[in-house]
């Protein structure tokens, strides 16, 4: 089989995470339980979890000259991720502070560090690796500019150009055109659509808007229901499988991650929602980001 290879462009952080009771109020002190540190960051955790499910892929972010870069890069390169196009700045490395409660709510609390210093420069020199790429999954932890320049980058070259909207920020219209595959969640995609989200009928419209801005095919993920898949035709839904979750901490990115390596392979939409479906449930049921992200051996369909 041949597979066409992944380049994720997108955050490194490092995650620091307390299980606790309940989450904190405003000016309120909760005692928590264990404490744990890993790797994470959305990009990270993205191209992490397509490696992890048998994607060819490659890791473009920017960390700092510090201990928390150093320790990246070398998980990384463990994990088997292509980690030439890695940069270096003089800014320090993104960290996260995450709160996980009882229910597997979380909160979490994002220094961008390094990740805020991702140029436009910084896409210029990454223009090989890009124009190679037959997949370029992109988030937005990293400044816009550098995502619009590199999906223009990647669509101008034919590669099929994927954006996770998270977290949600004011984006261009320009940046649109060059989506070939939207997956927002339910909130972002009110964000962008300007229309109410609550169900699939008010997601298929508001995909709809979507599409008439120039995006391609959508996926809107909608937590423990499922998600829906909007290719211009009638709306498919992809239900979510029923487990216990202990911590929601990647299982997008895990669903994004996944997806892009079933279209890597030739899956068609539906067939790779349900690889993302049944990847993202066994993320929900670990504790932490990456700590969580499973392996191609365990995924049943």
């Amino acid at each position: 089989m041949t597979k066409r290879n992944i380049l994720v462009i997108g955050s490194s952080n490092t995650d620091m995470t307390v299980k606790t009771r309940e989450l904190p109020r405003p000016g309120e002190t909760v005692l928590g339980g264990v404490f744990t540190m890993g790797a994470g960051g959305k990009g990270a955790n993205q191209a992490v979890a397509a490696r992890r499910l048998g994607g060819d892929v490659k890791f473009i972010c920017k960390v700092g000259r510090d201990i928390f870069g150093d320790n990246s890069i070398a998980h990384y390169e463990k994990e088997g991720l292509d980690t030439g196009g890695i940069i270096r700045s003089d800014l320090p490395s993104g960290v996260a502070l995450i709160s996980v409660d009882e229910k597997a709510e979380n909160c979490i609390v994002v220094a961008s560090g390094a990740n805020a210093d991702v140029t436009e420069a910084d896409i210029e020199a990454s223009k090989e690796a890009i124009e190679k790429c037959g997949i370029l999954l992109l988030q937005l932890e990293i400044p816009v500019p550098a995502v619009l320049k590199a999906a223009k980058m990647a669509h101008e070259a034919g590669a099929t150009v994927v954006l996770n909207p998270a977290p949600a920020c004011p984006l261009p219209d320009e940046l649109f055109k060059y989506i070939d595959l939207f997956i927002p969640n339910e909130t972002e995609l009110s964000t962008f659509s300007g229309l109410p989200v609550s169900d699939a009928e008010s997601a298929a419209k508001a995909a709809a808007a979507m599409q008439a801005k120039g995006v391609g095919k959508l996926i809107v993920t909608m937590g423990s229901k499922g998600s829906l898949i909007c290719e211009g035709g009638p709306e498919v839904f992809v239900p979510a499988r029923k487990v216990k979750a202990v911590d929601t901490t990647a299982a997008g990115d895990t669903f994004c991650g996944a997806l892009c390596v079933a279209l890597s392979e030739g899956k068609p939409l539906e067939e790779a929602a349900a690889f993302a479906t049944a990847a993202s449930a066994l993320t929900v049921q670990k504790m932490g980001a990456q700590d969580s992200i499973p392996f191609r051996k365990d995924i049943n369909l």
